[in-house]
C-alpha cells in the first residue's frame, strides 16, 4: 500500500516509491511534479509565484516560488538517489482564478505568470516538461505516483485526468 503524503501550500515533499504526494487547492498555483524512473523517486511541489526575487518583507519561504522552490526539490530528490539528468517534469494548475474588467492587469495573469516562470527554470535545469494542464478557470487537486509517475489530476468541473 502507497504511503499518502499531503504537500501544503509554498511546500515541497519527496519520496521514494510506493508514495502518493498529494497537493489540494491549485488555482493559479502550480503543482509541479518532479520524477526520476530509475530510482523511483518523486518530487512534488506547490508554488505559488513566479520569483523570489519580488519576495518582501523578508519572506523566506523558498517553496513559495517557482525558481527557489524547483531546485530546492531537484536537491531533496537527489538526496534520494534521484539522478538529475533522468527528472522528467509534468505540472497543472495555473489557472485564471479573478474575473474583473482590469483583465490586462500582471496580478490577474498570475497564473499564466507562474506557468511561464516554471517552465522557464526547468528549462534552465535541463528537466523535460513531459505533458501539463494549465490554464482555464477551475482548480485542481493532483496525485503524483512513484511508482510509474503517474500524475493524476482531480477536477470538479472536468473530471479525472492521468497525464
Amino acid at each position: 500500500m502507497s504511503e499518502i503524503i499531503k504537500v501544503g501550500m509554498a511546500d515541497a515533499k519527496v519520496s521514494h516509491n510506493p508514495a502518493v504526494l498529494v497537493t489540494i487547492g491549485l488555482g493559479s498555483c502550480v503543482g509541479i511534479a518532479l520524477y526520476d524512473p530509475g530510482a523511483k523517486v518523486g518530487g512534488l511541489a506547490h508554488i505559488m509565484l513566479p520569483s523570489s526575487k519580488r519576495a518582501s518583507n523578508g519572506d523566506i519561504n523558498p517553496m513559495k516560488y517557482a525558481d527557489t522552490g524547483i531546485e530546492l526539490t531537484i536537491k531533496k530528490m537527489i538526496e534520494l538517489n534521484a539522478m538529475k539528468r533522468r527528472i522528467t517534469a509534468k505540472i497543472a494548475g495555473g489557472a485564471h482564478m479573478f474575473a474583473c474588467a482590469r483583465e490586462n492587469s500582471s496580478f490577474l495573469k498570475i497564473g499564466d505568470n507562474n506557468v511561464a516562470a516554471v517552465k522557464e527554470k526547468l528549462a534552465q535545469e535541463g528537466i523535460k516538461l513531459l505533458a501539463e494542464d494549465t490554464g482555464s478557470n477551475y482548480g485542481r487537486t493532483v496525485e503524483l505516483h512513484t511508482i510509474d509517475g503517474k500524475y493524476v489530476i482531480k477536477t470538479i468541473a472536468k473530471g479525472i485526468k492521468v497525464i
